[in-house]
C-alpha cells in the first residue's frame, strides 16, 4: 500500500491560497526544468486523490484537482452525498467519512501514493495520523493574507525533513510525519 501525503503548493507566509480560495499566482511563478521534472515526479507517484467539499460543487465548472491533468480516481468529501460523476476519463466519487475516503484512495492507488489536497482535509488527516508525509513546493511570494494549509492543528506535529531542493521556482520540502495526531 503507497503512502499518505500532503501535496500542496504554499506561498512563503503559508498560504495555499488568497482569502477567496483563488490560486492565479502559483502561475505567475519562474520556474526552470528541475521545479517542473520534481514536481512532475510527485505527481506521477500519486494513484488517488482526497479532496475538499469545496471541490464538489464545482467539478462540471472546472475546478478539478491537479487541473484535470490526472486520470486516476479522486474521493471528495461532502456533507450532501451523491453518485460518482465521470469526467474526461476520472472518477470523483463522494464520501461523508475521511477515514472512508482514505481508505478506499488507498485501495483504489494500490502501490502509489494518495495525495490529500485541502487545508481542512490535511489537517483533519493529521489529527487522524493517517498522514505519512507532506511535501510542500513553497513559492516566492507573500500574500499577507489567505487560507492557510496548517492553521487550526489541535496538536503539535513533529517532522522529520527528507528532502529539500531549491530552484527558481521556490524550495521544494518533503517530511516524513513522526508523531501523527
Amino acid at each position: 500500500m503507497g503512502k499518505v501525503l500532503i501535496h500542496a503548493t504554499v506561498t512563503v507566509d503559508g498560504f495555499m491560497a488568497d482569502r477567496e480560495g483563488g490560486v492565479d499566482w502559483m502561475f505567475d511563478v519562474e520556474s526552470v526544468e528541475a521545479d517542473t521534472a520534481l514536481v512532475n515526479r510527485v505527481v506521477q507517484e500519486i494513484g488517488a486523490v482526497v479532496g475538499g467539499a469545496n471541490k464538489t460543487q464545482t467539478i462540471e465548472e472546472g475546478e478539478e484537482p491537479y487541473g484535470g491533468m490526472l486520470k486516476v480516481p479522486v474521493f471528495l468529501m461532502t456533507h450532501s452525498l451523491r453518485g460518482p460523476v465521470d469526467k474526461d476519463g476520472t472518477t470523483y466519487t463522494f464520501v461523508d467519512d475521511i477515514r472512508q475516503a482514505v481508505d478506499l484512495a488507498q485501495a483504489a492507488a494500490g502501490d502509489k501514493s494518495v495525495a490529500l489536497l485541502g487545508g481542512s482535509i490535511s489537517r483533519q488527516c493529521l489529527e487522524l495520523g493517517l498522514v505519512d508525509e507532506i511535501q510542500l513546493h513553497v513559492v516566492p511570494i507573500l500574500l499577507g493574507q489567505g487560507i492557510s494549509l496548517f492553521s487550526g492543528l489541535e496538536h503539535p506535529v513533529k517532522l522529520e525533513r527528507l528532502e529539500t531542493e531549491a530552484f527558481a521556482g521556490g524550495i521544494h520540502l518533503r517530511f516524513r510525519v513522526l508523531t501523527p495526531g
